[in-house]
């Protein structure tokens, strides 16, 4: 071996003749694939070629996980295909030398082992993995608009068939270490302090490399993969369009049209994401979106704050999911309410939550135990972070406050739910309103990724600093936004469901009006959406900005709060929902007038801009961010104002003043157009 001094690896070798290959990414707190990691790791292994020893063992030093995967900005800064191919078979290369190894290898994996990080494991001869909730492995690359590109098309198949393969990188999904250990991704899967032992004794067992079951491997012949790639590109067309999201069709086509011999399945394998990054506009938005999350996730800087106990006073649907999420995340949570009756439904919710979501019954049982009912309020005093979820009313949530304030620490966080109502309103009564801050979730709490962290002029910075921790400690994505009427989601929501309510009064069919934006992109038409908010919600919210912003609100909503339907909470509003699940009477009209969705997309748009010029959030890149995560908005399309960058801003000017035309003053552009 070379004495040669790398800057991200390290080598020891032991008494065992067990060389251990350590990764620390020194300039960061992740590791990564960068250009110099791969370049190091290509000339540490092309100098373990002519090595005697018995193994090899890769590893991270950092404490969060193994390997990330590539580093996706190196890529979106190349210029041509040629570099971007040159880039992915630059990869694939240094993969293929831990192949070549004389001596078996393996990855010793903790924490996250993702995209490029499981396509170095698949390499390996073996791969042990911590039997951890936080030990999730997979190829999620379809989320960023691609597919596997350093070789895992190609490997996992081989390790655990073609057909399990398939479905788990078409959906993007991970999976924690047990599920690996079954499906045969990995060898092993052990508590961390039997890793090391069970990896030595794996290298010394020098067992062939795991191959599927034979039952595994039948998609791969060659009379069964046109038809499973067939059925494959059906299923997946269910979930997303080929127009939207290329990815998986893309990734189906190239394991459908695999050569025989195995290098070129490696070259096919780099053109086809090649393919993507080059001729993909929505590779490059996802991309991008991947690049906001991450930005999103760095707002919460490092701090001393250090949360475990969350309480939480109204356990409604929000206050009861929001506990419930928190307890799943490991935090001992207390719920409070009026009676302890009021307080069973939550705890019966979060139950079936933990048991649909957590697969190890001792952890459910656990997170069970730590979400205790509370409605004396006892959890108040002892809580870190104290948030209220009552019913939308200044002077209940003031009256809350003022009971509340003196029972809680100083470096207690003191939050509200609100959906709409100011900070400065709400924080009046306080001793010190400077301590209150919003944290604005979203229903289903359980999917919805983004948290509004709403402030004032006034609040406390730290208070601001230690909401972003606890969000981010959460799995949450923490938006700053400043304090306005519907903040920044709700504001943006609210005209475009607001116009397609007046649609449906001017006789468009509700399945219509969801159908052309299902097409535009979004994840469900506004109509279904607002069922599922909840019509008594839409309502509320809706008159709070018409009063703020003289927005149109259509007596509909009222008279349907008025015969009881309130959506898919109640089982009846625009549509019947039985047992959760949407009933839709009429087959949507695919030939219906264009105008309909340039009158709902832009009315959000040009709401959305309005929003810029106000300065709700910092920038346009955190409001599109904002957009996306808090409404599903198009990922492909990159956000509002990235669409409004790409479609034109001077011809949806024009488009907005043909519907002001005809439609009346609420399609006024706004003047924060010129920004653009």
């Amino acid at each position: 071996m070379s004495d040669q001094q790398y800057k991200h690896w390290q080598t020891e070798q032991d008494d065992n003749q067990i060389i251990w290959l350590s990764l620390d990414y020194t300039e960061g707190s992740t590791n990564i694939l960068t250009k110099d990691v791969l370049a190091e790791l290509k000339a540490i292994l092309e100098g373990l070629q002519s090595v005697s020893a018995t193994g090899l063992i890769i590893e991270s030093k950092k404490t969060n996980g193994f390997l990330a995967g590539a580093d996706i900005t190196e890529f979106t800064a190349l210029k041509t295909s040629e570099a971007a191919f040159e880039k992915l078979r630059f990869g694939q290369t240094v993969f293929d030398l831990i192949e070549k190894l004389p001596f078996p290898s393996l990855a010793l994996i903790h924490g996250f082992c993702l995209g490029g990080g499981m396509e170095l494991a698949l390499a390996c001869t073996y791969r042990v993995a911590e039997n951890s909730a936080k030990c999730k492995l997979g190829l999620p690359e379809v989320r960023l608009g691609i597919h596997p590109g350093y070789g895992g098309v190609v490997r996992l198949p081989e390790l655990i068939g073609d057909l399990p393969a398939l479905q788990l990188m078409l959906a993007g999904r991970t999976v924690v270490a047990k599920q690996a250990k079954r499906m045969g991704m990995i060898d092993a899967a052990v508590p961390s302090r039997q890793m090391r032992v069970t990896a030595i004794e794996l290298i010394n067992s020098k067992k062939p490399k795991r191959s599927p079951l034979w039952i595994n491997k039948l998609a791969s012949y060659p009379v069964a993969k046109q038809a499973t790639a067939l059925f494959m590109r059906q299923q997946v067309k269910k979930r997303v369009s080929p127009m939207h999201y290329p990815a998986p069709f893309k990734l189906l086509d190239c394991w459908k049209d695999f050569s025989s011999n195995r290098q070129e399945r490696f070259i096919q394998e780099a053109n086809s994401v090649t393919d993507l990054f080059a001729n993909s506009p929505g590779t490059q938005q996802l991309v991008r979106v991947f690049m906001l999350q991450e930005r999103m996730k760095a707002l919460a800087k490092s701090g001393s704050f250090a949360p475990r106990h969350v309480h939480v006073v109204g356990a409604g649907i929000m206050g009861g999911d929001i506990a419930a999420w928190c307890a799943m995340q490991g935090f001992q949570v207390t719920l409070q309410d009026r009676e302890p009756k009021y307080i069973a439904p939550a705890i019966k919710r979060a139950h079936k939550l933990f048991e649909r979501k957590i697969r190890e019954p001792h952890l459910c049982t656990a997170a069970k135990d730590r979400l205790m009912p509370d409605h004396q309020g006892i959890g108040v005093s002892k809580a870190d972070v104290v948030i209220e979820a009552i019913y939308e009313n200044l002077e209940a949530k003031q009256a809350l406050y003022a009971q509340i304030e003196p029972q809680i620490r100083e470096d207690t966080i003191l939050a509200t739910n609100t959906s709409s109502l100011p900070l400065e309103a709400l924080s009046q009564k306080l001793k010190d309103p400077s301590r209150l801050v919003g944290l604005h979730f979203f229903n289903p709490v359980a999917k919805m990724q983004l948290v509004e962290i709403i402030h004032a002029d006034n609040t406390n910075q730290k208070v601001l600093d230690n909401s972003a921790i606890f969000v981010k400690k959460i799995s949450r994505l923490p938006l700053p936004v400043k304090s306005s009427p519907g903040f920044l989601v709700n504001r943006i929501l609210m005209p475009y469901i607001m116009e397609a309510v007046i649609l449906v009064d001017e006789g468009v069919a509700p399945e219509d009006i969801d159908y052309v934006a299902v097409e535009f992109g979004m994840p469900m038409g506004p109509i279904e959406l607002a069922d599922v908010v909840g019509l008594d919600i839409c309502s509320h919210v809706g008159k709070v900005l018409a009063d703020a912003f003289n927005l149109p609100v259509s007596d509909r909503l009222q008279h349907k709060l008025d015969q009881g339907e309130l959506g898919r909470k109640s089982g009846q509003g625009f549509y019947q929902w039985k047992n959760g699940k949407v009933t839709k009477q009429n087959k949507p009209n695919s030939s219906i007038d264009a105008s309909v969705q340039d009158r709902l997309i832009l009315s959000l748009v040009n709401e959305t801009v309005k929003c810029l010029e106000e300065g709700l959030v910092a920038d346009a890149d955190l409001l599109d961010a904002g957009v996306i995560f808090g409404t599903g908005f198009a990922p492909f399309r990159g956000g509002p104002i990235q669409y409004a960058i790409t479609a034109g801003p001077i011809e949806l000017q024009d488009r907005l003043s043909e519907l002001q035309a005809k439609h009346g003053e609420r399609f006024k552009a706004s003047s924060g157009w010129s920004q653009i």
